[in-house]
């Protein structure tokens, strides 16, 4: 049987996890390749005792795997941008295909890669980069091949859905968001899981995958949780709906939207019941209609699931004498769409608002005036008596479905009225219909 022969570039998490897996189960995944899949050189800066590496070469330099020309899949696992970027481009110039779990990397430097890859004939894979170990980006790519994809959406980040799922008993965030540190689901610098830039590294691939557009990170629009809190998320659950941090991509007429921020979901949604650090992602195609993807989207061996099934199919394609490839993207670049992203201005949703009003007569008109002149309907309104204090209360609108540029409008009017205390908090809406 033929030798596939792999060097895995650190030996983290994810790295420790494929090291583990591709041994453990090294006659299975031979089985499904066609051809042996050998571990031939490991690189990390710190030696793991964990791991008993035998016999196999071991560097503290990465560049040693993307220079050995026994080497013929380089798997990048050290994350970031610069280092990570530099061993990807000196791997794919020696000829070595490459799979990479670095999600970061690929949304803002895969065209450049995947270019320089078809230039050198090679592959660059990278599943494990987007849900962990949920196989999204080949559902898309190879299940959904015939299908128009009209929208993905989905929970994308494991962290900022714990502490989403953990907020509904009332907790605080900053109490919540400690515990995911305790508990290893947040970094000890949480920055890219709750302000959303992880989520739009992942949700940037998924609608280059399913739109057939360039990768586009840097228009991403991106709004953490933060500023989510355990009010509006029991009085988001009293409308029957609840919050959960979303990458939503939306093929429209003159663009696509590509946006990650605090989404009200109706309870009844299957994606409503997905809580702690799970993964869930929506695709709606033309001819299959909604399909959902859910499962772990980190940790070592769900993730390391995903890397050893893009070594796998590295192997089927090309070295073992398969030489039918699927794009990178899933389209071929002649076939790839030049759809921008449109501003948040363009996108349309529907509304929760928060309004913190005086409690005097003809506060309530006003607020529907504005709304009105604006061209917003009121789907539901919501003001407790047993929650006026101060003279103020809280008053929750949910709106009809309407362009940003509406709301941002009347928000502006709203905060200028006198009987209006403070900023309106604005929480957008999916029905996903």
């Amino acid at each position: 049987m033929k030798e596939v022969r792999v060097g895995i570039c650190g030996l983290g998490t994810v790295g420790g996890g494929t090291f583990r897996v591709l041994a453990r189960n090294a006659s299975l995944i031979a089985g499904r390749a066609g051809c042996q899949i050998r571990v031939a050189r490991v690189a990390t800066r710190t030696p793991k005792e964990e791991f008993d590496l035998g016999d196999i070469p071991f560097s503290t330099d990465v560049f040693d795997v993307a220079t050995d020309p026994d080497i013929d899949v380089v798997v990048e696992l050290i994350g970031g941008y610069d280092t990570a970027k530099e061993l990807v481009f000196a791997a794919i110039r020696n000829g070595k295909h490459v799979v990479t779990a670095n999600k970061a990397l690929i949304a803002v430097h895969g065209n450049e890669i995947f270019a320089e890859a078809e230039k050198h004939n090679v592959i660059v894979a990278y599943e494990a980069g987007v849900a962990g170990g949920i196989p999204v980006i080949k559902a898309i790519r190879e299940g959904m091949a015939a299908n128009r994809i009209d929208w993905i959406a989905g929970i994308i980040n494991g962290t900022g859905n714990y502490i989403l799922t953990e907020m509904r008993a009332g907790r605080e965030f900053d109490e919540v968001l400690r515990e995911a540190q305790a508990l290893g689901y947040a970094e000890a610098d949480p920055t890219f899981d709750v302000e959303g830039i992880d989520a739009a590294h992942k949700l940037t691939i998924l609608a280059s995958a399913g739109f057939g557009v360039p990768l586009q990170f840097e228009h991403a629009y991106t709004e953490g949780i933060a500023n989510v809190t355990p009010y509006d998320i029991a009085h988001a659950e009293l409308l029957g709906y609840r919050i959960k941090h979303l990458g939503i991509a939306r093929r429209r007429d003159n663009g696509i939207e590509l946006r990650v921020h605090p989404t009200l979901v109706p309870r009844s949604h299957l994606i409503a019941q997905v809580d702690g650090v799970l993964n869930a992602i929506l695709v709606d195609g033309d001819a299959v209609g909604q399909t959902m993807y859910y499962g772990p989207g980190a940790g070592d061996e769900a993730t390391a699931s995903a890397v050893i099934a893009d070594i796998v199919d590295v192997a089927r394609t090309v070295l073992c004498g398969n030489s039918q490839r699927v794009p990178y993207l899933g389209f071929n670049p002649s076939a790839m769409e030049t759809l921008e992203v449109l501003p948040m201005e363009d996108v349309q949703s529907a509304y929760y608002l928060r309004i913190q009003a005086l409690d005097r007569p003809g506060v309530l008109a006003n607020v529907a005036s504005i709304l009105s002149e604006h061209g917003i309907n009121i789907e539901s309104i919501m003001q407790k008596e047993s929650e006026l204090q101060d003279g103020k209360i809280p008053v929750i609108i949910l709106t009809h479905t309407v362009q940003e540029r509406q709301i941002n409008r009347a928000i502006e009017d709203l905060e200028a009225l006198a009987d209006i205390e403070g900023q309106v908090v604005r929480i957008r809406a999916e029905n996903f219909n």
